[in-house]
């Protein structure tokens, strides 16, 4: 799929299977580098990363990737600084129709060598939400997408856009043989709500429905382009030798089979001029310098609206709650001085 990255075209790759299968280490797996090489076990993104800049060697080219996870159908930027950023989904428009679907405020980040995108890659899947099952003492609690951007100069003063998407799905489960309990329980109840999404966009396109429930979920939506879109796509599905995980292994294997019939429509991406480019950096250049200006000069501390909303909110919604608990303590202390009152004028008939 490189080559066609290379190209202009948009690809993406995604592992499914049920927990404990290996999905994350045939994306991530061994992510350490010795003296500029990747170990025997590195995964598909490091090998990625390595063969992407290998092949720009000589050519006038610039590289940004960026990392998100979907949990609880929430999505997080796992590059920001800022704890728990959640991000925005929504659609682009193109010739009058609905285009690709963008997320809004997610962070991308320039790199110059496969090395300072491991690190990118180490950074955020530190920051990724994972817990111990009775299926794995590590499963991953989260869909994550690790997208590559490559921009390329052509010939003609040109340049030609290819994205890769890499994504490692939460795992499957059963939640009573994971042993999930609640937290663990609601998590997975999302995850498989999710994939049970994804399972009927990919019947529907299979069936060639008239409608294809990409809006039930924000994983769907997600890879909306990548499931009968324009995007060329690859399936990597991960089973398990287990006697006991036969029956996920067989769903699994029936899933990838109906997802293979699905008839994608890749398209190269139009080549954008070297001059918009160049406008658009510098628009963006000058929107940080100017972001970079107010945050110096304000005093007391700084944050998003979106982040003082929230703040707001919950300000407002403890106040609420410490109104209740003061009537509540009013309610109570005036009972008890009743109650204190007709206990002294008790004492005083039995004395009489």
């Amino acid at each position: 799929m490189i080559d066609e990255l290379l190209l202009g075209y948009n690809c993406t790759t995604f592992a499914y299977g049920h927990t404990g299968t290996g999905k994350t280490y045939t994306m991530s797996g061994e992510m350490a580098e010795e003296f500029g090489l990747l170990s025997d076990n590195a995964g598909i993104i490091p090998r990625t990363l390595y063969t992407i800049f290998d092949q720009l060697k000589g050519r006038d080219s610039t590289v940004k990737c960026s990392f998100i996870e979907l949990y609880n159908e929430a999505l997080r930027d796992l590059l920001s600084d800022e704890e728990d950023t959640k991000l925005q989904l929504f659609e682009s428009e193109r010739n009058g129709t609905n285009g690709n679907v963008l997320v809004k405020g997610m962070q991308e980040s320039y790199i110059g060598s496969p090395s300072a995108g491991l690190q990118l890659l180490q950074m955020g899947s530190r920051k990724r939400q994972v817990a111990a099952t009775k299926c794995n003492d590590l499963s991953s609690r989260s869909h994550t997408i690790f997208t590559i951007n490559v921009l390329t100069r052509t010939s003609n003063e040109s340049v030609t856009s290819g994205k890769l998407n890499l994504v490692d799905l939460a795992g499957s489960e059963n939640i009573q043989r994971s042993g999930a309990e609640n937290k663990r329980a609601v998590e997975a109840d999302q995850i498989n709500q999710s994939l049970l999404t994804l399972g009927r966009v990919i019947n529907a396109l299979v069936d060639k429905s008239s409608h294809v429930p990409y809006r039930e979920s924000k994983l769907t939506r997600l890879l909306q382009d990548s499931l009968g879109g324009r995007t060329k796509t690859c399936i990597i599905a991960t089973v398990s030798p287990c006697q006991s995980s036969q029956e996920e292994s067989v769903s699994t294997l029936d899933y990838a089979f109906r997802a293979k019939n699905i008839h994608n429509r890749p398209q190269m991406n139009s080549p954008v001029p070297k001059d918009t480019l160049l406008s658009e950096l510098a628009s963006e250049i000058e929107n940080l310098k100017r972001n970079l200006i107010a945050t110096r000069h304000r005093n007391g501390i700084y944050m998003t609206s979106d982040a003082h909303e929230e703040m707001i909110k919950e300000n407002e919604s403890r106040r609420i709650i410490n109104e209740e608990q003061k009537q509540r303590i009013e309610a109570l202390e005036s009972g008890l001085q009743r109650k204190a009152e007709e206990l002294l004028e008790l004492l005083r008939q039995n004395r009489n």
